[in-house]
């Protein structure tokens, strides 16, 4: 392969794997590569339609596993996203009954069972965690996280 050839597809590449991490990030992080996870955080879902804990406080910059539970006995998801993208969501899932989701940013745990995200939060500010299944975020299963800037005591 010729040196100017090499180079082109050399950049090519590296653009391409650019754009790829670029669309998975978001206004509330991207996901979190396992081997930096600098926090583990269990969450519980029951049937009373809460998660335990409902407050999450972590720093800018950080990678988080969420080791995520379900007590009970229905379907519950952890989707984590801004309030407005949420509840956006949460619309969409009314319309399209049945409809399929899965993205980095969600666990969906299947009763009794416990499942594993990790997220590297980039931006400061306070973001939330929802159960988008039926009802459930409209009865109050959702939870908010807290992102300290990075330099900041939190």
């Amino acid at each position: 392969m010729r040196p100017l050839t090499t180079i082109a597809a050399l950049a090519s590449s590296v653009l391409a794997t650019a754009a790829l991490a670029q669309t998975s990030a978001t206004a509330f992080g991207r996901p979190g590569d396992p081997h930096n996870v600098t926090q583990t955080i269990a969450v519980n879902m029951t049937d009373r339609m809460e998660f335990v804990p409902s407050r999450i406080s972590v720093r800018e910059g950080e990678t988080v596993r969420f080791v995520v539970t379900n007590s009970g006995k229905k379907k519950h998801e952890m989707v984590i996203g801004t309030l407005g993208g949420l509840k956006e969501h949460a619309a969409l899932m009314k319309k399209h009954r049945g409809m399929k989701h899965d993205a980095p940013y969600m666990a969906h745990v299947a009763p009794g069972k416990t499942e594993t995200l990790d997220w590297q939060f980039t931006q400061p500010g306070e973001f939330h965690y929802a159960c988008l299944v039926g009802h459930h975020f409209e009865d109050g299963m959702a939870g908010q996280i807290s992102v300290v800037a990075a330099g900041r005591a939190g």
